[in-house]
């Protein structure tokens, strides 16, 4: 298993993970992809999972936010989305990943890190609990049309 930051070459791979995670508007990402590969932002990073013979199999984008529910510090680390392909789940890489993201925010002078989820998602759930997160709160969001 390896853990590196996201390359060039891996824009396809990139793509289509961020498509398995956020569905709902697949014309977004390779503009969005390609965009942080020309000029990668100073405060944001994309690690991806790599199987031993190199297939790419997961991603993490981590960023710094002013704010996060629960945090008490600025800026605080945050773990924008993480997703490792369903064969591959179960064997390290997403935990890998937030370490590698952890690791990043550290470096920037973050202590503390954070992260989100649907309350519907208790995949998503156990897997923030079990890497050690704790929640923070619950919030619901309304909206409407004007």
């Amino acid at each position: 298993m390896r853990v590196r930051p996201v390359v060039e070459t891996d824009a396809r791979e990139w793509v289509r993970l961020r498509t398995a995670l956020w569905p709902e508007a697949p014309e977004d990402h390779p503009t969005e992809v390609a965009a942080y590969l020309e000029d990668p932002p100073p405060d944001a990073a994309c690690f991806v999972a790599e199987e031993p013979e190199g297939a790419v199999v997961g991603f993490a984008e981590v960023a710094l936010r002013p704010h996060a529910e629960g945090c008490l510090t600025s800026p605080v680390g945050y773990l924008e989305g993480i997703y490792v392909d369903d064969p591959a789940r179960r064997r390290g890489y997403a935990r890998a990943m937030v370490r590698a993201c952890e690791a990043w925010a550290r470096a920037r002078g973050c202590t503390e890190f954070a992260s989100d989820r649907a309350l519907d998602n208790q995949e998503s759930g156990s897997f923030h609990l079990a890497t050690g997160f704790q929640e923070a709160g619950r919030i619901v969001c309304y909206r409407k049309a004007l």
